[in-house]
């Protein structure tokens, strides 16, 4: 690794430098240099997050305000745990505030995670059957909050990735809306791409308003953006066998 040094007395660039070593891809060693470079990486570092991620649903919760004390949260897809991290804190899961209420964190995801202090942590499905009935089993009831940074695994092809997250995000909000509290928040990673039209339309329908963000933590070359939406109604009335109210919910489109 090498620091390039600029012009100009006493000025140095201190990006670092990643030299391709033998037997390593050059796309490994770009994501490498790219790692190394990060202000938010080396900030995760610093601060003790599990990863540069806990900084997009920090940033957030900092607008939106949906982790208060008390709340009950579930963090789909949880792994590695850096937004579970961020929301014990924040709704006071370790009740350390003192005359403010306790809130629950719970994370799920298909794989192990390590534990993450004040959020209860189970390996689980959530696609599977009964799924739901679980997460407010453990819960002790309905949620407040349901967030997800989950992404599938990368194909290489743009658009195939980009139906494959936006079918994780509708995914997740169908459990959203069966485990969320009148008043509830649903927050979930998308990538820009076209086909989340259904989705907002959805969601625009069970909520009051719904905004479209890329926080400052989201990577500027990459298309991800996050869905907010906040003021849970209830299931969409034309999926529960009554008439389609039109959807009265406000849509706004964001950029911090």
């Amino acid at each position: 690794m090498t620091t390039k040094k600029t012009s100009g007395r006493g000025s140095r660039d201190l990006r670092v430098r990643v030299k391709t070593a033998r037997g390593r891809k050059l796309s490994s060693t770009r994501w490498l240099e790219r790692q190394l470079n990060d202000p938010y990486v080396q900030r995760a570092k610093r601060e003790g997050y599990r990863g540069r991620a806990a900084f997009k649903i920090l940033e957030l919760d900092d607008k939106y305000h949906f982790l208060v004390p008390g709340a009950r949260v579930v963090d789909l897809g949880c792994a590695p745990g850096g937004w579970c991290q961020v929301a014990v804190p924040r709704v006071n899961a370790l009740g350390e505030k003192k005359g403010k209420p306790q809130g629950t964190v719970l994370g799920v995801d298909l794989q192990e995670v390590e534990p993450v202090p004040g959020a209860e942590i189970h390996q689980l499905d959530f696609l599977e059957d009964g799924a739901d009935d679980k997460v407010k089993a453990w819960l002790g009831g309905k949620a407040d909050v349901v967030m997800s940074d989950m992404a599938a695994a990368s194909s290489g092809h743009k658009q195939t990735d980009h139906l494959r997250i936006i079918a994780l995000c509708e995914a997740a909000a169908e459990l959203a809306f069966d485990v969320l509290e009148e008043g509830g928040t649903f927050v979930a990673k998308v990538l820009a791409g076209g086909a989340e039209n259904e989705l907002q339309a959805r969601l625009k329908r069970a909520f009051r308003k719904v905004a479209n963000v890329k926080p400052p933590a989201s990577r500027s070359d990459s298309s991800e953006k996050f869905v907010v939406a906040t003021g849970f109604r209830g299931r969409p009335k034309d999926e529960r066998g009554g008439m389609e109210d039109g959807g009265d919910g406000d849509m706004e489109d964001g950029e911090d």
